[in-house]
């Protein structure tokens, strides 16, 4: 109650009219699919399409590896383009801070999984990258009630060494860029590694901050 009138404060006075409520749901429904949910939404879809390539006539066919890189460079352009253009245009829903992470996580690790089950790339680094993401995962949710840990430059750093080392590895390379892969893989290992740890910190740092918040509270 504001205490003043419906006609003061730019209405009529009357009553909504029957569908006007049903109206403004449906508007707020439509608000989910925006670009930013669609591009989401495509990533997921594109998981399974990804792997069929990935491991199409038993995984060793560059041509199908072509194809399979192909799906995981558009996963991982649409990862950039999604979260820019969500911020960028007010385009953030539940939806998408649900399913974002997610389709990260799903590509990311589908792709480290399936190379290490075809042999080309050694478990202990599909070991170090996933637990390391989800570790940091379940640390977030730890500290939420005191507050939320923003990327760093270096996890975005983190991304793209991961992105760019596991797309080398996607495509059949021979030579001297099967080798430079090695590398490439080898520093995005340490950037995971050397950031999560700068996010545990954090996240210490936050929850005993809070701790004492609370304390001088009571």
């Amino acid at each position: 109650m504001t205490g003043v009138p419906a006609s003061a404060a730019g209405g009529t006075g009357r009553r909504p009219a029957p569908g006007a409520k049903l109206g403004a749901a449906a508007v707020n429904q439509a608000s989910l699919w925006n670009i930013a949910n669609i591009l989401t939404m495509i990533r997921l879809v594109l998981v399974p399409g990804f792997v069929l390539l990935l491991l199409a006539d038993g995984g060793y066919d560059p041509v199908w590896r072509a194809w399979a890189w192909a799906a995981f460079a558009v996963a991982m352009i649409t990862d950039i383009f999604d979260g820019h253009l969500a911020r960028t245009y007010n385009l953030v829903t539940d939806f998408g801070k649900i399913a974002d992470p997610i389709a990260d996580k799903a590509i990311m690790g589908s792709a480290l999984i399936c190379l290490s089950w075809l042999g080309d790339l050694p478990w202990w680094v599909t070991g170090v990258i996933l637990g390391r993401e989800l570790g940091i995962t379940l640390m977030r949710f730890w500290v939420i009630r005191y507050g939320v840990i923003p990327a760093s430059r270096g996890g975005k750093l983190k991304t793209l060494a991961q992105g760019t080392a596991v797309g080398m590895y996607v495509l059949a390379l021979t030579g001297p860029l099967a080798s430079l892969r090695f590398w490439v893989m080898a520093v995005a290992v340490v950037l995971t590694v050397v950031t999560g740890l700068d996010y545990i910190r954090q996240a210490v740092v936050l929850r005993r901050l809070g701790l004492e918040a609370e304390r001088a509270e009571r």
